[in-house]
């Protein structure tokens, strides 16, 4: 995958395949300790220590549309060429956190790519879940939480494209702020 984002997506997928109603996604970005973290986290049906276990093997997958299952053994190896790692923490009936870390400046580190476009991707094609985003840049943070947007829109939906248009453009633009961008 090109970039990171993508693999937010795809880890993202993963949960609401597994019935999460709850998505949390972490990206902690710091020059000061030079790392990137990238952090999700779910409330679906979660997984066994055997499934755990078998997440590296392409060829395990739970999924019934393909047979073959490429996301986590990418990103793994994205972070570990990154000089970082990625660990997969489950238990059934709790849901799964992914965990993936990055030494920041790496040559090899993969851009992270559009989140807040990527966030807002899965938001508006998952209204009825919820989603919490932290994003921390050297300590500074941005949250975004879906519940308190379901409030201040009273009513609008999360698909409706001039909502999706002002959501990605507010994340973005707290990211931008954060990073000093604007």
């Amino acid at each position: 995958m090109n970039d990171l984002s993508l693999h937010i997506i795809d880890i993202i997928q993963n949960s609401l395949s597994a019935g999460a109603s709850l998505i949390k996604l972490t990206v902690e970005e710091s020059t000061v300790e030079d790392s990137l973290v990238i952090e999700i986290e779910d409330n679906g049906k979660g997984m066994t220590q055997e499934q755990v276990s078998r997440l590296d093997d392409p060829f395990f997958t739970s999924r019934t549309t393909r047979r073959v299952g490429m996301g986590i053994p990418l990103f793994r190896q994205s972070a570990q060429q990154s000089g970082g790692d990625l660990i997969v923490s489950s238990s059934p009936g709790l849901g799964t956190k992914v965990r993936a870390t990055f030494i920041n400046s790496h040559l090899d580190r993969p851009p992270l790519g559009d989140v807040a476009n990527s966030l807002i991707l899965m938001v508006s094609a998952n209204p009825d879940i919820d989603f919490f985003f932290r994003y921390s840049f050297n300590g500074n943070e941005y949250t975004f939480d879906t519940v308190e947007v379901k409030d201040v829109l009273e009513g609008l939906p999360l698909n409706d494209p001039s909502v999706i248009r002002m959501l990605t453009g507010m994340v973005d633009a707290n990211i931008s702020d954060l990073r000093g961008e604007l």
